[in-house]
């Protein structure tokens, strides 16, 4: 049996090259081409395919809520994200959703379409060669960062660090730790100082990209 496969892309260029691959790939079968993500879920009520080719930033639903609402569905169906973001941030994250592969408009080549979809096909993850690379950069950079704030944080900011991270407000913190309220904002700005971040968020996304606690 061939492979079921549909896209999902609002860019006429790019679908036409998609189509024009896939159709001339014996085991591959196109199933359906979505120019929106309103569409796509309903074309889905009717078919599904066996592979997913996603564009991140469609007009109507970003690529992460229609990712995850797919995946709860469907849960069989693998989807690749075919986009231009190559931000590591936007990898890690639709990995976490659970897509299975990842590729890139501007490198990927007719080959590597194809190998992608047989790669997640048979259940396996598939991502860009470049993105490969970026990807174990910034594994790489994160792991040293994490090692410097570590020597650069006291005890306390990194008490109150992790408290902050389980979305405490600076009262319970401050009651949790026996100090004053001005204390508590007293170490918050430290953190944010030697974190170079701006907010509470900025904070609790460091702390977990750099695997804090």
């Amino acid at each position: 049996m061939p492979i079921k496969i549909a896209i999902t892309d609002d860019h006429h260029l790019v679908l036409s090259g998609l189509k024009s691959v896939i159709n001339s790939q014996e085991q591959m079968q196109l199933i359906g081409c979505y120019p929106c993500g309103l569409d796509l879920l309903n074309g889905l009520k009717d078919q599904q395919p066996d592979v997913l080719i996603l564009d991140m930033q469609l007009p109507d639903i970003s690529g992460k809520e229609l990712a995850e609402s797919i995946l709860k569905i469907y849960p069989s169906i693998q989807i690749i994200i075919l986009t231009g973001l190559e931000a590591t941030y936007n990898i890690e994250e639709m990995m976490q959703v659970g897509c299975a592969g990842y590729l890139l408009k501007s490198s990927s080549d007719d080959e590597q379409l194809t190998k992608a979809i047989e790669t997640v096909y048979r259940g396996e993850y598939y991502l860009d060669t470049i993105l490969q690379k970026q990807l174990l950069s910034n594994i790489l950079k994160k792991k040293k960062l994490a090692e410097n704030v570590s020597q650069i944080l006291t005890r306390r900011e990194r008490e109150i660090l992790r408290l902050i991270t389980e979305e405490h407000t600076n009262m319970e913190i401050a009651t949790k730790l026996n100090i004053s309220i001005r204390t508590v904002e007293t170490h918050r700005f430290s953190l944010l100082q030697k974190l170079n971040v701006k907010n509470t968020a900025g904070l609790v996304r460091s702390a977990i990209e750099m695997r804090l606690f």
